[in-house]
């Protein structure tokens, strides 16, 4: 997801994830994409909130997100690692993905920060992502200012 090419297109950023949802197949013995549910860098429309969106209100998941962000003096973007597991998740459900999340954490390089969620209220608000990507001195996410 982080990879540049020093020579890329506009079209070619354009396609460049932003975020990726995973979840276990449907024999729960492999993490897979999540077919449909990933946010390309060129989509219309606030990806913090088709994030929160995407997230299923009964089911664990893992997702990668590209963060882009602004402090307040600089512009930056981050991996995050996120751990989805809302309380109204099966506790089978809940154990499995809990105890998978080191190997997939794994698979992927780059992973700046990891964010758990254990429901709605966990991430609602953009600061509480703000928070763990740099604290007080995180100004703007996604182009929006914390103050929205």
């Amino acid at each position: 997801m982080k990879v540049r090419k020093a020579n890329l297109s506009e079209d070619e950023k354009k396609r460049r994830k932003k975020l990726v949802l995973f979840c276990l197949s449907s024999d729960e013995k492999k993490i897979v994409v999540e077919e449909g549910q990933e946010i390309l860098q060129g989509d219309e429309g606030d990806p913090y909130t088709k994030l929160v969106n995407m997230l299923p209100a009964d089911d664990c998941r893992y997702a990668l997100y590209d963060a882009t962000f602004e402090t307040k003096e600089t512009k930056k973007e981050d991996l995050v690692f996120i751990f989805w597991a809302p309380e109204t998740a099966p506790l089978k459900s809940k154990m499995i993905y809990a105890s998978s999340k080191d190997a997939i954490k794994k698979k992927f390089t780059g992973i700046k920060h990891e964010w758990q969620l254990n429901g709605l209220d966990d991430i609602k608000d953009r600061r509480s992502l703000a928070e763990k990507l740099g604290g007080t001195t995180v100004v703007s996410l996604e182009g929006k200012p914390l103050n929205e």
